[in-house]
């Protein structure tokens, strides 16, 4: 049984990528379900894979399901669709979108194949996580559990950035010049 190992990387920033394994012999609704966990959306919206090529073209679409649009080809669906039947290069790409809406676009890179499944792997599966994903829904990332322990590491509080500092151009009732002394006197010959 051959293990396909994708790199889904999210449109906007490749640096931004999961890796994915996954049975040959398993849906495109398996593996559009596992980019979802992985990427940590819910699962309300309209979702589509097409087949792709090195230029990123959109080729073949597979479909959760038969959506009001003009096709101009029949589109199949994900469900129906195993994986391997799809796979026509050792460097197979596709274009997955979800939520037409929003328009989430992942490009998908097979990577790897082996030839051995792990017993130690629930397939599908996420095994590797690059960079902050995108949020679905308003903010995500840094601005988690990781900032407040920033904030407390660095003394980032609000409070704490004006200790003994003031803001330039603050008057507190003296001059500039309060600590220079004038001497009007000649200079002295010596």
């Amino acid at each position: 049984m051959a293990i396909l190992k994708f790199r889904i990387y999210w449109e906007e920033d490749e640096v931004v990528y999961r890796d994915i394994v996954i049975k040959h012999q398993q849906s495109f609704y398996d593996l559009h379900l596992a980019i979802l966990k992985a990427y940590e959306f819910d699962q309300k919206h309209a979702a589509t894979f097409y087949k792709s090529n090195d230029l990123w073209q959109y080729g073949k679409e597979i479909t959760l399901e038969k959506y009001d649009k003009a096709y101009k080809v029949e589109p199949i669906l994900m469900q129906e669709v195993l994986i391997g039947s799809q796979i026509a290069d050792p460097n197979q790409k596709f274009i997955y979108e979800y939520d037409f809406v929003k328009s989430w676009k992942f490009m998908l890179e097979l990577i790897n194949v082996d030839k051995e499944a792990s017993s130690k792997i629930d397939y599908p599966a996420c095994i590797r996580i690059e960079g902050i994903g995108p949020s679905q829904y308003g903010t995500k990332g840094i601005i988690d559990s990781r900032l407040a322990e920033m904030e407390e590491k660095y003394d980032l509080q609000p409070d704490a950035l004006s200790d003994g500092f003031m803001n330039e151009g603050d008057d507190d009732g003296g001059s500039d010049n309060d600590d220079v002394v004038v001497d009007d006197s000649e200079d002295q010959a010596f």
